[in-house]
């Protein structure tokens, strides 16, 4: 028997593993990304690009089969994935992995769910799929991390890899959600070709990046449909010589990391939560601050600070540093290390910094805007060593009375070494689903999530999210 090929293995442990072989902790974590992914939707709802989002879906017409966040009628299958997932990874609020830096719920959360209500799959059949979906993903993603440069290859290429490993993922789930592992192979070879996503918009400004997990799993949903209809990709589609690997990462691939330890070493409970609503590589500056302010420092106390992070976070959170000190929109403020200052220095809402603290208003407000501009970002040595593994930050204020004050947040909250607990996390939903649901809908929503395994469909889950007030 020939060997097989690294998307034909990825197509033999996905279909070969059942919910029955998922160990427990791999469950239960993604019954609370089900949560944590949903709660973010429901809030991303009233946004511009939601609204453009939903309304391009609607246009296109098709068979109403599965739900969207604020849309009253079921869409067709890759619609309604498209619109959860641009909700999802809207509001930077979603799971991130590391060191791969991927966001993988966002996009295939939202492609396994909206398959899984097509084909009438039970819940625990989704949180299989949505449980091999994420790994395989994740394991795409750091097939692209370079250990020695501390750096994932993709994001050096600027290629969003949350979006282009996201659609991977995603088709794997869908494809599992309906066909068996020839079908899983032959969706991967056709997700391949959909694949895409730049990441210019975190430096300069535009929108485009809140579409990308929507897009990912509606190219997901469409290459499992299109496989379905008789589709089919190269098996050779990762390492061949015109291959995944080759178009993104020009050949410089770690392979092993796609299949070591498959089926027996499982990262996605490692998979990090976000406290905060903002890039993932502000959120040490939130904590920093929040400790400053929590020994008594005021603004008018500091001079200047100097916020040491990562080399490579630079270009996302400090450069330019004009943009950064002066941020138009909340948007812009969330991939700002200065802003991130100022939300930890004044407090914030939610788990120490909500959604309420990232608007197009505060992004402007005079008094954030002056803690801004004393804000310096450089390079520190030390984040940059433990970068990307977690996110560090180390901020020093210099004090109007010529002392200084340093303080060091070197792990990053919401991961393993600082994990959100149970009761935080659905905080964290809570607030985030209450702003489109009213509180027995949002209670609903939530024991859904904590029960789907016992469902035989995703109806009660997936019911609310039609009654979304999006305006």
């Amino acid at each position: 028997m020939s060997e097989l090929t690294l998307a034909e293995e990825l197509a033999e442990f996905a279909h070969g593993t059942r919910f029955e072989d998922l160990p427990a902790e791999v469950v239960e974590s993604v019954k609370m990304r089900i949560l944590d992914t949903l709660g973010i939707a429901v809030a991303a709802a009233p946004l511009d690009t939601s609204r453009a989002s939903r309304a391009w879906a609607i246009e296109q017409g098709g068979s109403p089969v599965a739900a969207a966040v604020g849309v009253p009628t079921r869409l067709p299958a890759p619609l309604a994935a498209f619109v959860n997932g641009v909700l999802a990874h809207s509001l930077d609020y979603d799971d991130t992995h590391l060191p791969s830096v991927l966001h993988p719920s966002a996009a295939v959360v939202p492609a396994a769910l909206a398959a899984g209500e097509r084909v009438g799959a039970t819940g625990a059949e989704v949180i299989r799929a949505i449980a091999v979906g994420l790994e395989v993903c994740v394991r795409l993603g750091m097939a692209g991390y370079d250990e020695e440069a501390g750096n994932s290859i993709f994001f050096e290429h600027g290629q969003h890899a949350t979006s282009i490993c996201g659609a991977m993922g995603g088709a794997v789930a869908a494809a599992l959600l309906d066909g068996d592992a020839g079908a899983v192979r032959n969706a991967l070879g056709v997700a391949a070709s959909m694949s895409s996503g730049i990441i210019e918009a975190n430096r300069t400004g535009g929108t485009v990046k809140r579409i990308h997990c929507g897009w990912a799993a509606h190219a997901a949903v469409s290459a499992a449909d299109l496989v379905r209809h008789g589709l089919t990709g190269p098996p050779t589609v990762l390492e061949g010589r015109f291959g995944f690997f080759q178009a993104w990462l020009h050949g410089s691939v770690d392979e092993k990391a796609v299949v070591a330890g498959l089926g027996s070493e499982w990262a996605v409970p490692g998979i990090f939560f976000k406290p905060y609503p903002a890039n993932h590589f502000t959120h040490a500056a939130v904590d920093a601050a929040m400790a400053l302010r929590n020994r008594g420092i005021v603004p008018d106390d500091v001079a200047s600070f100097e916020l040491g992070v990562p080399a490579p976070n630079l270009r996302t959170i400090g450069e330019p540093l004009e943009v950064k000190q002066n941020p138009e929109t909340g948007y812009m403020a969330q991939f700002s290390g200065p802003y991130a200052v100022a939300v930890g220095l004044l407090g914030g809402g939610g788990l120490g910094a909500g959604l309420d603290d990232y608007t197009d208003e505060l992004a402007r407000d005079d008094a954030r805007r002056a803690i801004m501009a004393k804000v310096k970002v450089v390079a520190d040595a030390r984040c940059t060593e433990i970068f990307p593994r977690q996110f560090p930050a180390v901020l020093t204020a210099r004090l109007r009375d010529g002392g200084s004050v340093v303080e060091e947040v070197l792990t990053t909250r919401g991961g393993p070494q600082r994990p959100l607990s149970f009761e935080e996390l659905t905080r964290k939903f809570r607030d985030n689903a209450s702003r489109g649901l009213d509180e027995a809908a949002v209670d609903a929503l939530a024991a859904a999530a904590q029960t789907l395994d016992t469902h035989a469909d995703l109806g009660v889950l997936l019911e609310p999210l039609t009654r979304v007030d999006a305006t």
